[in-house]
């Protein structure tokens, strides 16, 4: 377990200080934002789709070290998946962090993003972590309201 909890740490550090994909995309084909009124965390995330396929992604926003580090790595694991892939991919993600009963088979598919599985440790931070992924739910569902995490 130390060694995930330092994998953790070191990834969680990376990640928030150089965020992947952080830039607006100028034409999106859908966008959505979301906040986190607990701790502040705002985030807008964009899409570029090419059919069902994400062709491109990005965001922008404030956070926290995880809520950043979690959009980052949000980005590049459904860079070039369909709509569906994402949509069981932050389903996974969301399950695995609020601790699932299916938690151990859900962190399998996860692959790195594993390395969030300890915030659910810290139900404050699940908020944080998840924020991202239901952001981008929205954005894919092409909802047009504001995701807040209460």
């Amino acid at each position: 377990m130390a060694d995930l909890d330092e994998l953790y740490q070191e990834v969680i550090f990376d990640h928030s200080k150089k965020p992947r994909n952080c830039r607006k995309l100028e034409h999106p084909t859908c966008d959505a934002g979301g906040h986190n009124p607990l701790c502040g965390d705002r985030i807008h995330v964009y899409l570029e789709l090419d059919g069902e396929t994400i062709k491109d992604v990005a965001f922008e926003g404030k956070g926290c070290a995880i809520s950043t580090a979690s959009a980052s790595m949000m980005t590049a694991a459904v860079k070039g998946k369909t709509r569906a892939e994402a949509r069981a991919l932050a389903s996974d993600f969301v399950g695995m962090v609020t601790d699932a009963p299916a938690a151990a088979e859900l962190s399998e598919r996860l692959g790195k993003l594993n390395v969030f599985s300890g915030v659910k440790k810290f139900p404050v931070r699940v908020k944080c972590a998840s924020l991202a992924w239901r952001t981008l739910e929205a954005a894919l569902d092409e909802r047009q309201t504001e995701v807040s995490t209460e």
